[in-house]
């Protein structure tokens, strides 16, 4: 008889577990990203969903959708942000410029300089700014939560020859998004802009149809494009690979203020993890590029100087061709200019 009874009142407290389990769960976040599991993207969501259900106790559940479950582009994706069918998206700037062109200020070349100044940028008031904007422009419906980073920094690469200066970019034809500022950028550098989407660009990079292209080393290693042809990398680190999280805003305010709190916390856990995870997978990138016969080349001081003014017409086109472009640039040249404040009196008081 006991036998019985002892899996009797084991399954009984065992639904009874759920069953509050299932009660303390009040709200439930729908996180995506348009990416894979080896991304930093993804890195970023499974901290943000450990730290966010851990903290409320069960309170808040977060479900992944990592690829195209949801969506598969920028703009549907973000559709679906503001009318409720997802509650979590991360995008890159190009692929939110279509609806908040100003965001591609995170494109602009050469403003930061290395990854303190960035991270300290981007964990302050600049991205609040950036929210308060984007929250207006979207009646309120879209939320922008953190700016962390997906894949580094953007450095150009191809398939002819070693870039040391802007005068080697001539006439290379280089893939860009469909952006408008990352071509502004090509052709200010003496370059053709092509757009390719990025799903064919290995075939492009085969049969010539462009011959570089401006991304993160992890990006150009895991798509394999060496095998393509493309042996040449310059780091001249020209973008800081941002990555923005957007809320769905309703969600958000929906909450009480202790769950608030802890998801905004979560997203600064994602943000760190985002920040860590690409310069740890450069590591072996790098390695693996050089080790299949790959040129890797570090401008000098003066060089990079070089590009940067070779690049500087790019900044007036933004602040002359983006609806509050001249707004987002200054916020954005001021939050630089106040980390560099920031870093480099720590630095100088570190190393005395």
């Amino acid at each position: 008889m006991m036998k019985i009874i002892k899996p009797l009142i084991l399954a009984t407290l065992l639904l009874a577990v759920t069953s509050v389990a299932a009660q303390a769960q009040d709200y439930t976040i729908r996180a995506t990203a348009n990416s894979n599991e080896n991304d930093e993207d993804y890195d970023g969501l499974i901290v943000f969903k450990n730290y966010v259900e851990s903290a409320s106790n069960g309170a808040i559940g977060v479900e992944l959708f990592i690829g195209t479950q949801l969506c598969s582009k920028g703009a549907e994706c973000l559709q679906g942000i503001a009318d409720g069918s997802i509650d979590v998206y991360i995008s890159t700037s190009g692929g939110a410029a279509g609806i908040f062109p100003y965001v591609q200020i995170l494109d602009l070349p050469y403003l930061m300089s290395d990854d303190r100044i960035a991270e300290h940028v981007l964990s302050g008031d600049f991205t609040r700014e950036l929210r308060e904007i984007a929250l207006e422009d979207s009646d309120d419906k879209i939320r922008l939560m953190t700016i962390g980073n997906t894949g580094g920094w953007r450095n150009f690469a191809n398939t002819k020859r070693r870039v040391q200066n802007p005068e080697d970019m001539s006439g290379l034809k280089i893939r860009t998004v469909v952006a408008d500022l990352p071509q502004e950028l090509v052709k200010a550098l003496g370059a053709s802009p092509t757009p390719i989407p990025w799903p064919e660009l290995f075939t492009s990079f085969q049969t010539g149809v462009v011959e570089g292209s401006k991304n993160g080393i992890t990006d150009i290693m895991g798509m394999k494009f060496p095998d393509a042809g493309l042996q040449y990398v310059t780091l001249d680190g020209h973008a800081y690979m941002g990555a923005l999280w957007w809320m769905n805003n309703e969600k958000f305010l929906s909450m009480p203020d202790d769950l608030k709190k802890i998801v905004v916390d979560g997203f600064y856990q994602l943000q760190q993890a985002t920040f860590a995870s690409p310069k740890r997978k450069s590591i072996q990138a790098y390695a693996d590029f050089v080790a299949g016969g790959g040129d890797l080349y570090v401008p000098t001081p003066e060089e990079k100087e070089a590009f940067k003014e070779a690049a500087s017409p790019v900044y007036d086109w933004f602040k002359s061709n983006i609806d509050g472009g001249e707004e987002v640039f200054d916020a954005f040249t001021s939050a630089i200019a106040e980390a560099e404040d920031n870093v480099n009196g720590g630095r100088d008081r570190d190393i005395e």
